[in-house]
């Protein structure tokens, strides 16, 4: 049946997550009556990957608007041509973002393609931040579709007659937490340089691109669907005329998509079809099942067969996933890579068409080198002339010379450092095929010796940030938690020279701004660690917390902003530690209305008031939020009023205890979907300042340290910023590509926004340049000053004044005449206007002695004399 096409301009495409609608549930949840049930009894947290990014979006309705995507991206396209305009029309330049790295950690790349005429071309796709493209045979890169802002990309096909033409399948097809769906297929004719939407809009995710090696007009698609419902836009879609139409070729069913396809070189009639049978509920995740198999076509897709012979049978056993590749030289040879929805279950030959298939690995050794979620990978290659040399990638990178006997190089557990694990794509170069690069979960590598040694990493900004954190001392250094490269930070702030420093997925770090050496750090659902010695070592630092309790996927673990040795870390309750983390204690019943066991339950955000540590608010993932204003001994529901979604961010403002902010995931399900509330009176009411931001989820917010009626939010189409606390809102300078953005945070001193986006890095821009420019902005009636003390001489004690023209992070400490800091009387954020300190000499002999302030760029010193 014919696809109808849907026209898309530029700016219209998907970026949002979760845009398809997910159909199987219709009804809407009410409230939090409903009560999940896990999908088996877990001891423990499950490590692998798992809804979590899914239910944070859908929470309560699991179900989407399906334009929602697309009209949220719209929006934000509009609001940046709008702000281009009003600026070109002042004559005014809009603040660019500054690329902060890291370039040598990267992200999941998930295919890569030679141009098969000039092989110095190359082209990757990255999980969550689009397509780049090499000029010098994979050793650089650089982007080359941001200007569609559909950055979850699938596969890359590429035209073999004419390489100027590039198919680009987007939404991801593996399946895992993080997985956001595209938005069907676009088409390059000059290299990459512009795009055009050509169709296949709900197909969600897409396994494989390939283009007829003799006829281009013909280009085969397989289509895997919806993550986490059953929908029709699933199976092989074929066009005759160059992806303007398509016609469905293979369908099974609602609940089956094709994840690989594969097609005989020398006969192109010949295609061979890799069907999955996979939904995910919030319940549990079917990824195997009886019509996941291998289907044959002979006649260019008219019609296939099941291919079984010697295969597993997926009636008698779990089958998932299965991969797919065809020998170049040889195309009677095929290898198959099983899944049975979670393990490896094998890998089979046909030497034959696929008529007949024989275990390719009858020791099981591939096995070894495999996760518990071979779903996840999937991916098998034969090199291009000898069919005997064949890869199995899961979380090893494994590599047979035999046809399968033995496997003498497994690279990923305890493998050689230039290779990461969880290994996704591989391309062999057309003239040498012992060139190859592969794709895994830190980004690119290549070998020149068919994956004996491999070089370094190429550099590739795709890094998947949930977290990130600052060191208020260093502003030069950056930390932050990703997916799949661990905790990881810079010392210098260089875009080469970040390194991991806690393993596992990371989420929140945070640095004590009274020593550097202390890093607080965790890893996927909580697992927190602490380092004294500036991220060398850590050791866990979790007792007293319950491990029965639930925690969220990014567990919350923050510093009371006026006491570096207090911490606050949530599961379902909020537990408090005053000592560095020695010890924790709870200081909250359980403030979720889901009970442990379930996938919901837990806290989402936390935030201690900078003017006031006694307040303290949280947020759940089941849209509750709490106040205590005297220390946690009593707490409020504060709710009331507010969506029913999962909250993503409670902030306070840095200088008032009563005026919060709360922000919310959550795509458009009927009616439009207010994202931003503020409260005035801790919560007692609450005034939406959603304003014009686009409807989409919001992960991050900031209020401004010197300008608090100046807010900024993070989502799933980018960053904004609102100079009237969100009556309007416009993006955040120019240059950050419409990508999710995870975190944002402001640096006290350094006065710059810094932006975790998941899928291409992070980001800082200059808040003196944003803020500063903004016509109309009241001037403050105050300037630098330090004061004499007085009185002057002093007994016991003297009184220091000092002014500030905006908010700083102040430090004052006095000093011996030979420079030898005595004591450090303040050091913490301070509004515009005029100060008072009281210092006390106790302790101090008679003499002089110099009191020293710091502010941002100001630094003045001044003598004092005290006198016994």
């Amino acid at each position: 049946m014919k696809q109808k096409i849907l026209v898309f301009t530029t700016a219209l495409v998907v970026v949002t997550f979760f845009a398809i609608s997910f159909h199987y549930q219709n009804k809407l949840i009410k409230e939090s009556s409903k009560i999940f049930k896990p999908e088996k009894p877990q001891p423990g947290p499950d490590l692998r990957p798992y809804e979590w990014a899914w239910l944070q979006r859908t929470y309560p309705y699991y179900d989407a608007d399906p334009s929602a995507g697309i009209e949220a991206v719209r929006q934000a396209h509009l609001l940046r041509e709008n702000q281009r305009a009003e600026f070109l029309a002042k004559g005014r330049t809009i603040t660019p973002w500054e690329f902060a790295g890291p370039i040598n950690i990267g992200g999941r790349v998930v295919d890569v393609e030679f141009n098969p005429l000039n092989p110095n071309i190359v082209y990757a796709a990255a999980a969550t931040g689009g397509v780049f493209k090499s000029t010098d045979t994979g050793v650089s890169w650089f982007p080359v579709f941001d200007d569609n802002a559909v950055l979850t990309i699938g596969d890359i096909g590429i035209d073999p007659l004419n390489p100027n033409i590039i198919y680009v399948g987007t939404g991801e097809a593996n399946g895992g937490h993080n997985n956001f769906p595209g938005a069907g297929i676009f088409k390059s004719t000059d290299a990459g340089l512009t795009w055009q939407h050509k169709g296949l809009t709900n197909t969600a995710s897409i396994g494989r691109v390939i283009v007829h090696p003799t006829n281009p007009q013909i280009v085969f698609v397989a289509a895997v669907g919806s993550y986490f419902a059953p929908n029709s836009e699933r199976g092989i879609y074929k066009s005759t005329d160059g992806g303007e139409t398509w016609n469905l070729s293979l369908f099974i069913s609602d609940s089956t998509g094709a994840i690989d396809i594969v097609m005989d070189p020398s006969n192109p009639d010949y295609l061979y079809a890799a069907m999955w049978e996979r939904v995910r509920r919030p319940t549990s995740a079917q990824l195997y099942g009886p019509t996941s198999g291998i289907y044959r076509s002979t006649n260019g897709g008219a019609a296939w067969v099941e291919l079984t012979n010697g295969l597993p049978d997926p009636n008698s056993e779990n089958i998932g996933r299965i991969g797919l590749t065809i020998c170049k030289s040889q195309p009677n040879i095929i290898y198959s890579i099983y899944t049975t929805g979670s393990t490896y279950r094998g890998l089979f030959r046909s030497d034959d068409y696929g008529n007949n298939w024989v275990n390719a690995d009858p020791n099981n050794i591939v096995a070894t080198g495999s996760g518990t979620f071979s779903w996840y990978f999937g991916q098998v290659r034969v090199h291009p002339i000898n069919p005997d040399i064949v890869y199995a990638m899961d979380v090893s990178f494994m590599r047979s010379t035999d046809g399968g006997l033995t496997w003498p190089v497994i690279y990923g557990y305890g493998g050689p450092s230039e290779l990461y694990v969880d290994h996704h794509a591989l391309a062999f170069h057309p003239d040498n095929p012992d060139y190859i690069i592969n794709g895994n979960d830190a980004g690119i590598n290549i070998s020149t010796d068919g994956g004996v040694t491999w070089v370094p990493r190429a550099w590739i900004p795709a890094t998947q940030f949930y977290e990130i954190g600052l060191d208020y001392n260093n502003p030069q250094r950056l930390y932050g938690g990703t997916q799949d490269n661990n905790t990881i930070r810079s010392l210098t702030g260089a875009l080469d020279d970040w390194t991991r420093i806690l393993g596992g997925d990371g989420f929140y770090v945070n640095v004590d701004p009274t020593n550097p050496n202390v890093i607080y750090a965790e890893w996927q659902f909580g697992n927190l660690y602490k380092s004294t010695n500036g991220g060398n070592n850590f050791s866990q630092v979790m007792n007293g917390i319950n491990s029965s309790e639930p925690r969220n996927w990014s567990t919350p673990v923050i510093m009371d902003p006026n006491n570096n040795n207090v911490l606050y870390y949530g599961t379902n309750r909020l537990y408090r530690t005053t000592n560095g983390a020695a010890n924790w204690s709870a200081i909250s019943p359980m403030l979720t209305f889901y009970p442990p066991g379930n996938r919901l339950g837990t806290l989402t955000t936390i935030a201690v008031a900078p003017s006031n540590s006694n307040v303290i608010y949280v947020g759940t993932d089941d849209a509750q939020v709490w106040v205590s204003t005297n220390y946690g001994a009593n707490w409020t529901n504060i709710s009331a009023g507010l969506p029913n979604r999962w909250v993503t961010r409670v902030v306070v403002d840095p200088y008032n205890e009563d005026i919060v902010y709360v922000t919310f995931s959550g795509l458009k399900w009927r009616d439009p979907q207010p994202h931003v509330f503020r409260s005035t009176n801790k919560g007692a009411d609450w005034t939406d300042i959603s304003g014009n931001l686009p409807d989409a989820p919001l992960n991050a917010f900031a209020v401004d340290l010197r300008s608090p009626h100046v807010i900024y939010a993070g989502g799933d189409v980018g960053a904004f910023v609102s100079f009237d606390i969100g009556k309007t809102w416009e993006p955040v300078g120019e240059g950050l590509p419409v990508v999710s953005v995870y975190d944002m945070k402001i640096h006290p001193t350094a006065n710059y926004l810094a932006v975790g986006t998941h899928g291409r890095s992070l980001y800082k821009i200059d808040l003196y340049s944003v803020v500063g420019i903004k016509p109309g902005e009241p001037v403050s009636p105050f300037g630098y000053n330090l004061a004499q003390n007085y009185p002057n001489p002093f007994n016991p004690a003297a009184t220091i004044e000092f002014s500030l023209p905006a908010a700083e992070f102040v430090s004052l400490k006095i000093y011996d005449l030979l420079g030898q800091e005595l004591k450090s009387i303040l050091n913490e954020l301070k509004p515009a206007g005029n100060h008072k300190i009281t210092f006390s000499a106790e302790g101090l002999s008679s003499g002089i002695y110099l009191y020293s302030i710091e502010a941002g760029k100001f630094k003045q010193t001044r003598k004092m004399v005290y006198i016994k």
